[in-house]
Order: C-alpha cells, then structure tokens, then sequence
C-alpha cells in the first residue's frame, strides 16, 4: 500500500513539537505492516540543508500564483517529497513563526499551497506513481482533501487531530487566492463563524478523523474541548477514532542514547543519577541531593506553565530543584523567570529547544512536570517513563490514558507510574507536587514508580497496527463503490 503523508514537520528534519515526532516515527512502524509512506513536507532551509541529495519530480509553473518543484529525497530511511518553494519558505524563524515570534504574515498561503500540491501528486501528477491513501496532519494539509474532492479525485483521507485548538482560520475574502469556489464557503465546509477554516474544511472532506488518543477523542465532542468544532465532530462522530501516540523505542532509549553522559536501564538504575550533576551544571543550577523537577514544553496557557510558576516554590522549599525548557508566550515566560528569581540557583528557566539537552532531562531529572489544562496526547511523559522519571500530570486526554495514578491501591499493586491531579488548577498541581516530594522520600517506593514506568510499552507496533486497519478498511470501501459502479 502506497500512502501519501503531507505534514509542516517532520523529525530529524525539522521539529518544534509531538507533530514531528509522529510524522517521523508513524512510517517505520507501518513498514511492518506492508505501508510504504512517502511524507511531503515543505523545503524549509534547515530541512534542505539536511538533504544534500534531492531528485527533482516535477515543476510547478502557477501553484496558488507560486513558482514551486517538487523532489524526491530520502533520510535515515524516510522517503520525502519535498515541496520547494523559495518565495514561500525561504526565510529565517520556524515553521510558523518569524525571528521575532510572531506569525509568518502569509502562512494562509504557505499551507494552502503545500496542500494544493499534494493534492496534484494525489489526483496522479506524478508519473508512474499515485498514492493508494493520503494522510493529512492538523490544519496545516487538511486543505489537501478539500482541493481533491473539488478535483473530483476520490482516493480516501485520513486526517489526524494532533491539536485541536490551533484550525487555520482566515478571513473570506482570501477564498479566491486559494483557488477555491465560492460555493466551497458554506457551513458543510470551509465556513466558520463568517472566516474560513482549513480544519473545519478537512475534517467535512476527510473520509476518517483520528486524533491521538481515545480520551481526547471523546473529548473534543464537549463544547469545553471542542474549540467551536465539537458541532461538526458530532455530526462526523461514526469516522473519529482515537488511537494513542507512540514513540520511537530507538531514539528514545537510556541505554544506547548518546546525549547521555552515562546510559543506563531499568536493571542499572542507580547509573541515572549520574546524569544529574551534568544537568546541573548545565543549566548552572547547585548541586544538591534534593529532587530535580523538570519540565519540557512550550511555555503556553495550554500547557499550564503559568500555574506551575505559582506552584514551583512547593519544590524548591523543600530542597528540590526546577528546570524549564521551552518557548512560547512572553507573559508566561516572565512569570517563570520571576518566580526562578526569587531562588537563585535553585531554579532555571531557558528559552528556546533542542533535541540533546531534552534527551539529558529526561536522563538527569527525577520527575517531568505536564500541568496541562488540555492535552490530546502528550509524548513528553511517554519519554520520561522510558527514561525512569516520574511524571507529575494533570488528569485530561492522553496524560489520563498513559499514566497510573500513585494512589495508595495502585502502589500495592506494584502498577503506579506517576501523579495525576484533578481540578487542573494550580492547588490540584500544588498537591500533586507534595504527594510526588512525599514518595521521593520514601526511596523504595520511588523506585517502584521509576521501574514500573521503565516498563511500560508505548512503542508504535500496536497503533501503526490500528492505522493499517483504518487504511485497509478505506481501501476496501472504496473497492467496494468501484465494483457497484461497474456492474451498474
């Protein structure tokens, strides 16, 4: 089976959160299944960097009024598409952002033409080879199916939520540089309280919505959690399936991992706290036998950094220290610093994100921190299970489904992996955070919790499993419609 992947990220290429590490790990995985994945992904400078060597495909002379080609590159066995398109790509800042942090002014039109051109391979623009699916990622492709149903081409879509709160919403009047008809902006498609939407328009043109875990799935069908969509996501309810994220066992492995300055396993334990004095000294933080609390993540209201600034001297009074690594909102990043300068020291708070200092994190630190207000997954606890630290996170989407709560009925049985917290709000973190400090104490039973985590399996195996199901099941619906139509 042939499938088309169309994403804005993709790891080792370029990464600024879970996305990428889905779209890079999701395509080994289903190669056991008898997938074979090529993944289109936009020519950003530090991604054609990586790839020296590029075979061109096609060129296109107007896409979206854009001059753009399309190669064929591979990467530590990944098979790529890459859609260069200078005028569009070729900029300092993120994906999605600029130097300064703010928004690219025409991302409207970057994604919209990174859709249109998967749209063109899907509907066979590229010769002797056509996808049998395509597989869209968040609000960044989901235009992708929109152009290949008004193209009539009916080869089926999946479209993946990773995050339902971020949808792609622009003004109207941009319908025509999009080349799309007006008749497109109704409410069974691209409108959205006056805008247009690109996830509302993939979520109504997709044939099956996934999201990244069943919680969540049933989740974003609330008003709370539906950001505005849960109407639509009702009405599609009988094609959304959630189905959990996993990692890739390889990179993310204490043992073998080389940005670890001593590697270690669950039957090697005690060689963790090696890596601590490492990650001090990193982060310029004093030396101490107290616990390191940790946190990877963008530093957002959704993430509830904010709160784990009001709630972080619940650690450092009682000897710990605090690590956050991250980036995002300005405001919540003052607050952290604020609160880090009142215990010099004690507490460091580095803005910005690289792939060894996360890896030396999970490594040296003896708990991670998620407060979130709302997570469709989460990938941060998955690694720190991996890694024997003990995730402290709030009780919503996929942090509910991947971590055992430490009650006391759950460490008899020798099957808590961690501390969830419920009302997510700043005194449930703040409790959380004593019962986590209460069991460092008692070392036994902290490293009951480190083992227990450590041998949890969050690999891909079963949920590309799931994937290949969806894809099959398509498949054959389609097959199914081809044969009516030609015995009619």
């Amino acid at each position: 089976m042939r499938v088309l992947s169309v994403t804005s990220e993709m790891y080792p290429l370029i990464k600024t959160g879970g996305l990428a590490d889905v779209t890079g790990s999701l395509p080994k995985a289903l190669a056991n299944c008898a997938i074979q994945t090529t993944t289109m992904l936009p020519g950003y400078p530090s991604v054609l960097a990586k790839l020296p060597d590029l075979l061109p495909l096609i060129r296109f002379e107007d896409l979206l009024g854009q001059r753009a080609t399309l190669f064929r590159a591979e990467h530590e066995g990944l098979d790529l598409i890459i859609l260069d398109c200078p005028a569009l790509y070729d900029r300092d800042g993120g994906p999605y952002i600029n130097g300064a942090g703010e928004d690219h002014h025409d991302n409207w039109l970057r994604f919209a033409v990174l859709s249109r051109a998967a749209a063109e391979v899907a509907n066979g623009a590229l010769p002797g080879w056509q996808p049998d699916l395509v597989h869209t990622h968040d609000w960044q492709s989901a235009l992708t199916s929109v152009y290949m149903r008004e193209a009539g081409c009916d080869v089926p879509v999946v479209l993946t939520i990773h995050n339902l709160a971020f949808q792609g919403q622009y003004g109207a009047d941009r319908l025509p540089a999009l080349g799309l008809p007006q008749h497109l902006f109704n409410t069974n498609c691209l409108e959205y309280f006056g805008d247009i939407s690109y996830l509302k328009g993939g979520l109504q043109t997709s044939d099956m919505i996934t999201t990244v875990s069943p919680t969540y799935a049933r989740e974003i069908l609330t008003s709370r959690f539906g950001m505005g969509l849960d109407g639509v996501l009702n009405q599609r309810v009988m094609s959304l399936r959630g189905i959990v994220n996993g990692i890739d066992m390889d990179i993310w492995n204490p043992s073998t991992d080389p940005f670890l300055p001593r590697n270690f396993d669950s039957t090697s334990l005690k060689r963790k706290r090696e890596n601590r004095v490492p990650l001090l000294e990193r982060f310029g933080l004093e030396q101490g036998d107290g616990p390191v609390f940790s946190a990877i993540t963008r530093l957002t209201w959704q993430k509830g950094m904010d709160m784990f600034a009001e709630a972080a001297d619940e650690v450092l009074y009682q000897g710990g220290r605090i690590i956050v690594f991250g980036q995002g909102d300005h405001e919540i990043e003052r607050i952290l610093r604020r609160t880090a300068d009142r215990f010099p020291g004690r507490m460091a708070v580095h803005t910005g994100y690289d792939e060894p200092t996360a890896h030396l994190i999970q490594g040296g630190s003896d708990a991670i921190v998620q407060p979130s207000r709302f997570e469709p997954c989460g990938l941060t606890q998955l690694y720190a299970l991996r890694y024997g630290c003990v995730p402290v996170v709030s009780r919503t989407g996929g942090l509910s489904e991947t971590i055992i709560d430490a009650n006391d009925a759950a460490i008899s049985a020798r099957v808590a992996t961690g501390f969830q917290f419920h009302p997510v709000n700043t005194d449930g973190l703040r409790l959380a955070l004593r019962r986590a400090l209460d069991t460092y104490g008692d070392t036994r039973n902290w490293a009951r919790l480190q083992h227990q985590g450590m041998k949890t399996h969050f690999s891909w195996e079963r949920s590309a499993e799931k994937y290949a199901a969806i894809y099959n099941n398509l498949l054959a619906r389609r097959q199914e419609t081809t044969d009516q139509r030609r015995y009619r």
